[in-house]
């Protein structure tokens, strides 16, 4: 689907190149890190770091603002980046498109050097940082509420033609719908409680958006047009006024702040395993100091898991454990009843159940991803998930990465 114009034009100004730092922070090369690569019509700035560096959020670190060049922060399809080294440390230059010195040929494509020279370019053609695409649709769209308010909100109640479901072109009739100084509306379907999975406090109701409607004719019930469906429109759905698009600030990705420990809530779109590009919802919000364009590393692990090797014979008997092993006399045992086993040859009394309390383990944490908070509610916030090495699942943790 396509973004408004209004987003289009302002995600280039929202995704712009991260300015230098005051203070550098060691970066490590890729280790296929290229000595020069050409921007290119479809690439992100993220991927383009991911080229050079082992850990693209350090990109700022690595960037050199080049004398000369008037706006710096924006790079286009055809502008030259080389890897060079300044004082011992690894930086990157700019050259925008220009001049004919052939350098050589990467990837069956010649790559021209052209002399630095002012030209007009629209900031549409600009590199975003991330895929727009895949955050748009979640930028202006009430997609956490604070409370169950969204329940109370004027609903649905029945089509003019008798529909089970209805979409977009179609006429919808909304109950309670009293205020009609607004003319366009949102379609929602309240969803599942936000719980902190480790407090079980309440951070608020996620709610799915559907549709935006206008309104045709005010009473009660009202009438509604459907602009545009995400879904189908059902009996039940909510309706609530549309949010004017607002200014979006700029976000350059860093790390989160130190010490903050998340985990991830849901993951929108119904999937039930988390790969690439898919937007997760994080129980850290602007009260524990979440900004957009904050970075963290998904990590999974740390629960407990069967170990099958010792879970296959614990019962302590003469044919389990040695008394010439120390493990016999100092081992940490639980007094699990009394038992017999099954008459037979090998079979033992009545007697004490033991086991020993080390027939599990702790699953060790392993990184599985990089997410990126892009809109910030109060008590939670929604992330890109940018990298995925390994499958990621609801509960995952988050940290930040070393700054």
């Amino acid at each position: 689907m396509r973004a408004p114009r209004s987003l289009r034009v302002l995600a280039p100004l929202l995704l712009v190149l991260l300015v230098p730092a005051p203070t550098r922070a060691e970066v490590t090369l890729a280790p296929d890190a290229p000595a020069r690569y050409v921007v290119r019509s479809g690439d992100t700035l993220w991927d383009i770091a991911g080229r050079f560096l082992r850990d693209p959020w350090r990109w700022h670190a690595l960037w050199r603002a080049n004398p000369g060049i008037t706006n710096p922060d924006l790079i286009y399809p055809g502008d030259l980046l080389e890897l060079v080294e300044v004082d011992g440390e690894p930086q990157l230059q700019l050259t925008r498109g220009g001049g004919d010195r052939t350098l050589g040929y990467q990837d069956g494509m010649r790559v021209v050097k052209r002399s630095p020279q002012a030209r007009v370019t629209s900031l549409e053609d600009a590199v975003p940082v991330i895929p727009v695409a895949s955050i748009a649709p979640f930028l202006t769209q009430p997609l956490v509420a604070d409370s169950d308010q969204v329940e109370r909100a004027p609903y649905v109640v029945g089509f003019p033609d008798e529909h089970l479901v209805v979409g977009t072109f179609d006429s919808i009739y909304v109950r309670r719908l009293a205020q009609t100084d607004s003319s366009r509306y949102q379609v929602v379907r309240p969803g599942k409680a936000l719980r902190d999975p480790d407090s079980n406090e309440l951070l608020g109701y996620e709610v799915e958006f559907v549709a935006t409607a206008a309104l045709e004719r005010a009473g009660d019930p009202a009438k509604l047009r459907i602009a545009r469906a995400e879904r189908e429109i059902g009996i039940g759905d909510r309706v609530i006024p549309a949010e004017q698009e607002r200014s979006l600030e700029n976000f350059y990705p860093e790390p989160g702040p130190a010490g903050v420990r998340g985990r991830i809530l849901s993951v929108l779109k119904g999937v039930s395993q988390i790969g690439q590009f898919d937007v997760v919802i994080l129980n850290k919000g602007e009260r524990d100091g979440i900004e957009a364009g904050h970075v963290f590393e998904v990590f999974i692990g740390g629960e407990t898991a069967p170990d099958q090797v010792r879970r296959g014979g614990f019962d302590w008997n003469w044919r389990d454990d040695s008394p010439l092993d120390s493990e016999f006399w100092f081992g940490d045992f639980s007094f699990e009843g009394w038992r017999a086993d099954p008459p037979g040859e090998d079979g033992m009394p009545l007697h004490a159940d033991m086991r020993r309390d080390r027939d599990t383990y702790l699953k060790p944490y392993e990184r599985a991803g990089v997410v990126m908070v892009f809109r910030v509610f109060d008590r939670v916030s929604f992330a890109l998930v940018l990298e995925a090495y390994r499958a990621m699942a609801v509960g995952d943790r988050v940290a930040p990465p070393p700054a």
